[in-house]
């Protein structure tokens, strides 16, 4: 969705940490937006170098891969927490009460399972590229200008750790809504029908034009 994200916040210990974590994650993202601006000044430097000194930025490409996980990666559980991933919630849309909070909590779950599972897929290959005996503590390096490759590799499991206390706290919304029956719940992405995504949206863009 384009504007702000339907999520309820009150006084529970609940919501006190969803609010704590939201920071950190709002903090990663601007890291990742960060990235993608100094990869598009690197290819103003490499294009204008390129075009009038013939000489184009050197390792271009090696950091294009250095940045790619801080910008595929790094923003992954902010937009979770917002509930601004694409989804389809044709089924789930039309679900309310404990039988919307049931399915929402097996799904993430689901995902919770998944995540852990490329955690640890995720920093065994980090730990194949780094060696604090080696030079620069790495094994592997990149084919141009050899920069060591084990920090990128690194940035996926952190990322995905992020994710998984994000996941953590969505179950424990879930599963607390599921128990006390109540049709708000606090720290998780709330269905909203296309009305009032529409309103959302409207009211995103007639911000922007003030």
């Amino acid at each position: 969705m384009a504007g702000a994200a339907h999520i309820l916040t009150d006084d529970s210990r609940l919501s006190r940490i969803d609010r704590k974590l939201y920071r950190l994650e709002r903090g990663l993202a601007l890291v990742s937006g960060l990235a993608v601006f100094a990869l598009m000044i690197l290819a103003v430097i490499s294009v204008a170098g390129r075009n009038f000194l013939n000489q184009p930025l050197p390792g271009y490409v090696d950091w294009i891969e250095q940045a790619m996980p801080l910008i595929a990666f790094m923003g992954v559980s902010y937009v979770k927490r917002d509930g601004a991933h694409i989804r389809m919630d044709i089924v789930v849309g039309m679900l309310r009460g404990r039988a919307l909070h049931a399915v929402e909590l097996i799904t993430t779950l689901l995902i919770l399972v998944l995540m852990v599972l490329l955690v640890w897929g995720s920093w065994a290959h980090f730990a194949r590229s780094f060696d604090f005996a080696a030079p620069l503590w790495s094994r592997d390096s990149s084919m141009d200008i050899a920069i060591p490759l084990w920090p990128a590799k690194l940035l996926v499991p952190v990322a995905f750790s992020v994710l998984c206390l994000r996941l953590v706290l969505q179950v424990w919304g879930f599963a607390r809504a599921l128990r006390v029956g109540t049709d708000r719940p606090v720290a998780v992405p709330l269905v909203v029908d296309a009305a009032t995504q529409a309103a959302q949206e409207a009211e995103h863009v007639s911000g922007h034009d003030r």
